[in-house]
């Protein structure tokens, strides 16, 4: 696996789980006066996970 990709994954991966640790302690995000709801780290935890699932899976 070419060392980009490698980080690429470990990038995804660690977006994935800060999604999920905000989803465990419901952590709240104001951005711009905006109340970012909790339940969309929901797509933060499985869309980065999923592409780095596939993304080593090509790599390998």
């Amino acid at each position: 696996m070419k060392p980009i990709t490698t980080i690429v994954v470990f990038l995804l991966l660690v977006i994935s789980i800060a999604q999920l640790l905000r989803l465990i302690f419901q952590v709240e995000i104001i951005a711009a006066g905006f109340h970012v709801p909790v339940w969309l780290s929901i797509f933060g935890v499985i869309i980065p996970a999923i592409l780095a699932l596939l993304l080593w899976r090509e790599n390998k």
